[in-house]
C-alpha cells in the first residue's frame, strides 16, 4: 500500500505539473493527500506541515535571500558584465570557449541560473557575430557552466535545500561539488560544444549587444571579482581552518564564524552595497529597492521549496521514509546510485530540477539518516540527478530554445544532451569521490 501511495503521489504531481498548476500548490496538495492516504491522523498531519515549514526555511531562507540580493547587486551594478568582459578580453578569440566557460562558472556561483543566462546571452550573440564561430560552439560552454554550478554548488537553492535536508556540511559540499563540477563542465562545455557546433543554427536574429558593455561605467576588475567570489572564498577558508587550526584558537573561531554560509553571504552583500552602490553615488533608497526586487523575484522559489519540505516531512513522519530506505538493500543498489536514479526519474517526469531534488530528498533522507551514505555526496548525487534528461516540461529547455532560435530537434540534440551529460558525469564523480571520503 505504501509504494502504491508513493507512486500515486508522483503521478498526481506530474499530472498537476502538466496542467500548469503552480509547483507550490501542487506539492502542498500532494503532501496533504499523501499523508491522509498513508493513514496519518489529521492533527499529526498538521504538525508535520508546520514542522516541515520550520525545518526547511530555518536552514536556508536567509541563504537564498542573501544570494538573490548579491546576484541583483552584481547584475545592476555591472560587476557581472565586468567579469565577463575581462575574462573574454584576456583569453582572446582562440580560447573563446574557455573564456565563456570561466565567465559562466564565476557568474554562475553567485547568480541564479536565469539571471546568469539573461546576462550572458547578449554577450554570446556579440561573440558569435564578431568571431563568426558557430553559435552552439560558444553557447554550450556558457550553458554548461551555469547549469553545473546550479546543481552542484551552494548557495544555489537546490544544493542548499539538500544540504539542509540531509544535514550535510555546507563547506564540504562546496569543496566536493567543485571537485566534481570542474571536470564535468570542461567535458560538457568546450568538448561537447566542439561536437555540437556541426548543428546548423539560424544566426540572422542576434541581439544588438555591441554597445552593452560601454554604455555605462563598469566597476573595477579587482572589486568585481573579489565580491562575486567572496562567499565561496570565506566558506572554503572556514573548511581549511576547521581541519588545520587548533580547537582553542581565537583565529579559528573568527574564521569559522565568517565562513558560515549565511554570514559569508551577508558580508559579501554589505561589501557590494558599499563598493557597487554607495561608493558609486547610488542613494540608499535605490539600493534598498534592488534588495526588494531581488527578494520578490525569488519569493515563489521559497514557497516551492517550503512545499517540498512539507512533502518530505510527511513522508518521514508517516514512517514511509524507513520503508523506502529498505529499497536500496532489496534492490541491491548502492544508496548514492539510488538517490541519483530516483531524482532523475522525477526530473524527467516533473520537469523542474528544484522540485525533483526536494521531492527526492524526502525519499532518500532515511538513507542518509541511517548512516549508509555520506550526506555531502548524497547532496551531489541528487543534484546530478536533478538535471537529467531535460525536455519539453522544463522551462530551461524552452528558454534555451527560444533565445537561440533553435528547432525542437536542435534543442534536444544540444540542450537535452548537455544536461544529460552533466548528470551522468556528476554521478560518476560522486562514485569516484565515494571511494576516497
Amino acid at each position: 500500500m505504501i509504494i502504491i501511495t508513493i507512486i500515486f503521489a508522483i503521478i498526481l504531481q506530474v499530472f498537476l505539473s502538466v496542467k500548469k498548476v503552480s509547483p507550490f500548490l501542487s506539492l502542498l496538495i500532494v503532501a496533504l493527500l499523501t499523508g491522509l492516504l498513508l493513514g496519518m491522523d489529521t492533527s499529526d498531519l498538521i504538525k508535520s506541515v508546520e514542522k516541515g515549514v520550520g525545518s526547511t526555511l530555518g536552514g536556508l531562507a536567509l541563504i537564498i535571500c542573501l544570494g538573490a540580493i548579491l546576484g541583483k547587486i552584481l547584475e545592476i551594478s555591472g560587476a557581472a558584465e565586468q567579469i565577463s568582459a575581462t575574462l573574454i578580453k584576456s583569453f582572446g578569440q582562440k580560447n573563446i570557449q574557455w573564456a565563456v566557460l570561466l565567465t559562466g562558472f564565476l557568474i554562475g556561483i553567485p547568480l541564479y541560473y536565469n539571471a546568469g543566462f539573461i546576462i550572458l546571452v547578449p554577450l554570446v550573440f556579440t561573440l558569435a557575430r564578431k568571431t563568426g564561430l558557430p553559435l552552439l560552439y560558444i553557447v554550450i560552454p556558457m550553458a554548461a557552466s551555469l547549469s553545473t554550478t546550479h546543481c552542484f554548488l551552494p548557495p544555489h537553492p537546490g544544493p542548499v535545500v539538500l544540504v539542509n535536508a540531509f544535514k550535510a556540511d555546507m563547506g564540504k559540499t562546496l569543496i566536493y561539488g567543485l571537485l566534481i563540477a570542474i571536470p564535468t563542465v570542461i567535458i560538457a562545455g568546450p568538448f561537447l560544444g566542439r561536437i555540437l557546433q556541426r548543428i546548423k543554427t539560424d544566426t540572422s536574429f542576434l541581439f544588438a549587444a555591441e554597445h552593452n558593455l560601454s554604455e555605462k561605467k563598469l566597476p573595477g576588475i579587482f572589486t568585481s571579482f573579489t565580491i562575486a567570489l567572496l562567499p565561496v572564498l570565506l566558506i572554503t577558508l572556514s573548511v581549511l581552518a576547521n581541519n588545520f587550526l587548533k580547537e582553542s584558537s581565537l583565529f579559528k573561531t573568527i574564521i569559522l564564524f565568517i565562513g558560515d554560509s549565511t554570514i559569508a553571504l551577508l558580508i559579501a552583500v554589505i561589501a557590494g552595497i558599499y563598493f557597487f552602490g554607495l561608493r558609486n553615488g547610488y542613494k540608499m533608497e535605490t539600493i534598498m529597492q534592488w534588495l526588494n526586487d531581488a527578494v520578490s523575484g525569488i519569493a515563489m522559489i521559497l514557497l516551492i521549496i517550503t512545499a517540498g519540505g512539507i512533502f518530505k516531512q510527511v513522508l518521514i513522519d508517516s514512517g514511509t521514509g524507513e520503508y523506502i530506505a529498505t529499497f536500496s538493500t532489496k534492490w541491491q543498489m548502492p544508496p548514492l546510485i539510488f538517490g541519483w536514479l530516483v531524482t532523475a526519474v522525477l526530473r524527467v517526469a516533473i520537469g523542474s530540477a528544484t522540485v525533483a531534488g526536494i521531492t527526492a530528498a524526502g525519499i532518500v533522507s532515511p538513507l542518509v539518516a541511517t548512516g549508509v551514505a555520506s550526506p555531502e555526496l548524497m547532496v551531489l548525487a541528487v543534484g546530478a540527478g536533478s538535471v537529467f534528461g531535460s525536455h519539453i516540461n522544463d522551462s530551461g529547455f524552452w528558454m534555451f530554445k527560444e533565445f537561440f532560435k533553435l528547432t525542437l530537434r536542435q534543442t534536444f540534440l544540444s540542450w537535452t544532451v548537455m544536461e544529460t551529460v552533466i548528470s551522468i558525469l556528476g554521478l560518476i564523480g560522486v562514485l569516484v569521490l565515494n571511494m576516497f571520503v
